[in-house]
């Protein structure tokens, strides 16, 4: 069974000690979608929703919650974002909108969260901004992509 990082020998939580890890080029990408009638997907094309422009709302609520990452999970290491991207697909064959974020810093510690927490705030976005028209939507598969640097090495989501 793998050690938790997060546990120390005691079982306490703990925030890791990153002080003796070198500083590599760090990459993160996590995908979600939001699944909806395709009638409100429809309105979010069309911009017809009364909040307004869901993919740019969106969008700057994705990129502020990955810079505010370390404040929402407790034991994640404040980092120096180099780089946060969000892409959106609307979809008609799920119906819904797949959201991609990539996270990249040059640190001790990785970007995953980062990545994880602008996919689902971009989701919450979303089904803020279109609930008055569906409250039937559901946010679903958020998920690590994929991952470069660090000890732990590269990982790349199967299938």
């Amino acid at each position: 069974m793998a050690k938790l990082s997060h546990v120390d020998q005691s079982g306490n939580a703990r925030m890791v000690d990153v002080g003796g890890k070198d500083v590599t080029q760090r990459t993160a990408v996590a995908a979600g979608q939001v699944r909806m009638l395709p009638e409100t997907l429809a309105l979010v094309r069309a911009g017809q929703l009364k909040k307004g422009d869901v993919l740019t709302v969106a969008q700057v609520a994705g990129i502020q919650a990955a810079k505010r990452t370390a404040e929402l999970i407790p034991f994640c290491h404040p980092l120096p974002l180099e780089h946060i991207a969000l892409e959106f697909e609307l979809d008609d064959a799920l119906p819904g909108i797949r959201i991609r974020a990539t996270a990249r810093t040059s640190g001790k510690t990785g970007v995953e969260m980062e990545a994880l927490t602008a996919v689902s705030v971009a989701a919450l976005t979303m089904y803020d901004m279109a609930k008055a028209a569906e409250k039937s939507m559901r946010i679903e598969n958020i998920r690590l992509v994929s991952k470069t640097g660090g000890a732990g090495g590269d990982y790349t989501e199967a299938g």
